[in-house]
């Protein structure tokens, strides 16, 4: 290879690079590939959802601080670089009817405008991969869609120098490969469910699959199987490292570790864009692109 690989992962909020694809860049990581998360907010209005801190006075007040910092742990523990977008997370709306979003956030900016921080990252980093949400943001968060909505924008703009120009952006670069994060699939869910009752364990995903008939979500065509059990440790400790956002002793951790390395040893990814030749399905996220590099 003449050329380094490098894959950048964006992401809404701080705990999302460690939930979605965490083993996947690890792995990499360990492989030499330089990988880079951006992180499109803050997470200024995240609730905190570790019990073990909620009604923490200063936590409450300073989580914006709190949630950098926990970034910057768990960005230590992936191995990663990181970089914020510096948007204004809008929060998750409740209620019927759904309330308005806070004026300023970050699902109500301007899509191309917005696109243009990430082209600079872009451009900046010059990533041949990328990764992303699908439309639905995995799941309808408003700053998933958004992010979803700026990375297919920033994917083809990162090379046109006409709407993004190089003397404000950067010299322009056009990525090879855009994949959407799908490891809250219905196959993984269900192996590891019945895997649980099958070894006479409660399963913590008998709700999971109850929302996947209610919500009759369509199913996504994974692609990309990524071989990373050797790094879900990693993955955890990362994600523990988000301790506002995440209970160690909570469901995020009730399936054991080497019931999960047998059963399900991959993380999955569905193949968006692609200006490089590759045979589906894939084990890696640079395949077509290593041959070119």
């Amino acid at each position: 290879m003449t050329e380094q690989l490098r894959l950048m992962a964006v992401h809404a909020h701080p705990d999302d690079e460690s939930s979605k694809g965490a083993a996947t860049m690890a792995k990499y990581v360990s492989e030499g590939v330089d990988v880079h998360v951006v992180t499109c907010t803050g997470g200024e209005r995240g609730s905190i959802l570790n019990p073990k801190l909620q009604g923490d006075k200063y936590i409450e007040e300073h989580i914006h601080e709190v949630r950098r910092k926990e970034m910057e742990e768990a960005r230590e523990i992936l191995g990663v670089k990181q970089d914020w977008l510096g948007f204004v997370d809008s929060g998750l709306p409740e209620g019927d009817p759904l309330p308005p979003l806070p004026e300023g956030c970050f699902a109500l900016e301007d899509v191309d405008h917005a696109a243009g921080a990430l082209v600079r990252q872009i451009r900046s980093f010059r990533p041949q991969v990328i990764t992303t949400y699908d439309e639905n943001g995995g799941y309808p968060h408003p700053d998933h869609i958004m992010t979803h909505k700026i990375s297919m924008v920033a994917f083809d703009g990162a090379a046109d120098a006409e709407k993004y120009p190089e003397d404000e952006f950067g010299p322009v670069f056009q990525p090879s490969k855009l994949y959407y994060n799908q490891g809250f699939n219905r196959p993984r869910t269900e192996a590891l469910h019945y895997a649980m009752i099958e070894r006479g364990l409660e399963s913590p995903y008998a709700d999971w699959l109850k929302r996947f008939d209610e919500f009759d979500r369509v199913e996504r065509t994974l692609t990309t199987h990524v071989p990373c059990a050797e790094f879900f440790e990693i993955r955890d400790k990362a994600l523990v490292a988000h301790a506002t956002q995440i209970d160690p002793d909570g469901g995020w951790f009730r399936v054991p570790m080497e019931i999960q390395k047998e059963v399900w040893p991959t993380e999955e990814y569905e193949l968006a864009k692609s200006l490089v030749d590759t045979s589906l399905p894939e084990d890696d996220l640079f395949a077509g692109v290593r041959h070119n590099a």
